[in-house]
C-alpha cells in the first residue's frame, strides 16, 4: 500500500508549473462530502461525511460505522476553529467532551502560511478529460513536529492532504464534493453538549482534529 500511495503521489503526477512568488492561498467554499483516512500502512482509519462552514470556520465530520473498513468508533466531532474549541460527540449514549485546539490546522483549507510548491496535472494532462489540475501547498505542523502537503484543484477545491509526522502519517480524501452547508444544524452545539466545562489537556498532547486520527 505504500508503494500505491507512493506512486499515486509521484509518478502520476506530472508537473506543468514551477513555484513562483505569485501565488498566494484561496480560501475555500462551503462544502458537504465524504471523507476518508488512511495510513501508509494501508488501514483506513475512518471513512464519513463533513459538513464544512468556510466563512464561519466549522466543521461537523462523523465517521460511517457501515463501512466494512473503518476501525474508528463513534468518531462525531464539532470544530469551532475561531473558538479553539471542539466537541467529542457520542449521541448514542448522550455524552460529550468539550476540548481545547492546540492546532487548527485541518484538511479543509489552505493555511494562511502556506507555501505554493507547483502546478500538477494528475493523470494525462494530454488526453482530454483523463487528467485532473491541481496546485500543491506545503508547509510545518503548528505545535508539533511535522508537515502537510495539500493538493487543491483550480477552483480551490481541496483534494487531499498529507499529514507526516514523527511517529506516522496520514492521507485525508475528500470525495463526492457539494459546495454547499446541506444541513446547517449539523454545525450547532448539540443540546448534549450545552454547559459543558473545558476539560484539562494532558500535558505533551496537542489537541486537534489531526490528533483524533492517531
Amino acid at each position: 500500500m505504500f508503494a500505491t500511495v507512493t506512486l499515486l503521489v509521484f509518478v502520476c503526477l506530472t508537473t506543468t508549473t514551477h513555484a513562483d512568488h505569485h501565488h498566494v492561498p484561496c480560501h475555500t467554499h462551503n462544502m458537504t462530502g465524504l471523507m476518508s483516512v488512511m495510513n501508509l500502512k494501508g488501514e483506513t482509519k475512518a471513512f464519513g461525511s463533513f459538513t464544512y462552514d468556510s466563512v464561519g470556520r466549522k466543521l461537523r465530520f462523523t465517521s460511517n460505522e457501515s463501512h466494512p473498513t473503518d476501525t474508528s468508533l463513534d468518531l462525531d466531532l464539532l470544530m469551532l476553529f475561531d473558538e479553539g474549541i471542539f466537541y467529542e460527540i457520542d449521541i448514542k449514549n448522550h455524552s460529550c467532551e468539550k476540548k481545547k485546539l492546540q492546532m487548527s490546522l485541518h484538511p479543509f483549507d489552505i493555511p494562511d502560511d502556506a507555501k505554493f510548491h507547483s502546478t500538477v496535472t494528475t493523470g494525462s494532462s494530454s488526453i482530454k478529460g483523463e487528467g485532473l489540475k491541481v496546485t500543491i501547498w506545503t508547509g510545518p505542523l503548528t505545535n508539533m513536529k511535522g508537515s502537510y502537503s495539500m493538493s487543491v484543484t483550480m477552483g480551490c477545491l481541496p483534494v487531499s492532504t498529507f499529514y507526516f509526522t514523527e511517529t506516522t502519517s496520514f492521507i485525508f480524501s475528500n470525495m463526492d464534493v457539494e459546495l454547499e452547508v446541506k444541513d446547517p444544524d449539523l454545525l450547532v452545539v448539540p443540546s448534549v453538549c450545552h454547559g459543558k466545562p473545558v476539560e484539562d489537556t494532558p500535558e505533551g498532547t496537542v489537541n486537534s482534529f489531526l490528533n483524533e486520527f492517531m
